[in-house]
Formats: C-alpha cells, structure tokens, sequence
C-alpha cells in the first residue's frame, strides 16, 4: 500500500515538472516503454526488486537497458536511487501513464461481459458511458462468464452494474428478507 502511495507521489511530481517543461508527451511516452519493458522481462524486474543489490548498480541497468529518454526521465531514476526507491520504477511509470491520461482527459472504462462485446452492445455501453463522463474513452472489454449476461462497466470510480447474476443476487436478497 504504501507503496503505491510513493508510485503516486513521484508520478504527480514527475507530471508537474513535465507539464512545466511542456515535455508530458514525451515522458509519458518512456513511461510507457519502462512499464513495458520491466513487465515483459522478468529477469529485469528481478533484478531491481533484489534487495542486495545495490541501488547504484540497479541505476546503471535502467541506463543501460533505456539509453534514449527524456532528461526529465532520467533524473527520475537518480531520485528514485538517492530515496532508496529504484525497485518501485515500474508502479511510478504506471501511475504516471494514468495521470497523464486524465491530465489530457482521457479515461479508461472496462466493460464486463459473459460473452465478447457486439456492435449492438458496445453502442449501447458508448451511450452510458456518454451519461457518466465528458471525458474521451479508450474501452476494454473483460469476459466474465459468471455475470451470466448484461454488463459490467467501470469508468473511473463510477460501476454501473446491469449484468443478470447482479439482478439475480438482488431478487435473492429480497427473498431472504421476506
């Protein structure tokens, strides 16, 4: 948990200083490389989560594997390794992505659904999602077997539940009240 909470606090600070050197895009675009790299390599994340290694040698890995990123970026991973910090690179270039995202209003909604989105549905949830936010929307769908039909949408902090297994567990619960 707490964790995550750093993640946030170098991201938004990261942002603001890009935002401030009009840089955003681009440190967003390494941010982007840096999730992406550590997540599909897990020798790399390995490495920068051992805990005897020393920070400065887990710096000279990140430099060796990105050599062509923003200074701005860069100097991230000096204050990660001056904070003791380096092993939580990967969760701030994730939470930095998200900021940027809403930052350029831009969310993302995951729709849940037991059998793979359809035209017809996917207009339907586009129109709910229209009702929720102003916000542009990048969509992905989930499939879920277990909600039986409907749908799930989640954009933000906002879920709107139609699915079956939902409306099902809500006449259970008011027969057993009964």
């Amino acid at each position: 948990m707490s964790g995550t909470r750093a993640a946030i606090r170098y991201a938004k600070a990261v942002l603001s200083l890009a935002i401030d050197q009009k840089s955003e895009k681009t440190v967003n675009d390494d941010m982007k490389l840096i999730a992406k790299t550590i997540s599909e390599h897990t020798d790399l994340d390995l490495a920068l989560k051992n805990a005897i290694a020393k920070q400065d040698t887990k710096k000279e890995i990140l430099n060796q594997v990105f050599t062509d990123l923003n200074p701005l970026t860069s100097k991230l991973f000096d204050v990660l390794v001056d904070n003791n910090r380096i092993d939580a690179v990967a969760d701030v270039a994730l939470k930095y992505n998200e900021l940027y995202e809403a930052h350029i209003g831009k969310e993302k909604a995951t729709v849940t659904t037991a059998v793979p989105m359809t035209e017809d549905l996917e207009i339907k949830v586009m129109a709910k999602i229209k009702e929720l936010t102003s916000k542009s929307v990048e969509l992905q769908n989930i499939v879920d077997e277990n909600i039986i039909g409907g749908f799930i949408l989640r954009v933000g902090d906002i879920q709107y539940n139609a699915s079956i297994a939902s409306k099902l567990n809500k006449l259970k619960r008011e027969f057993t009240l009964n």
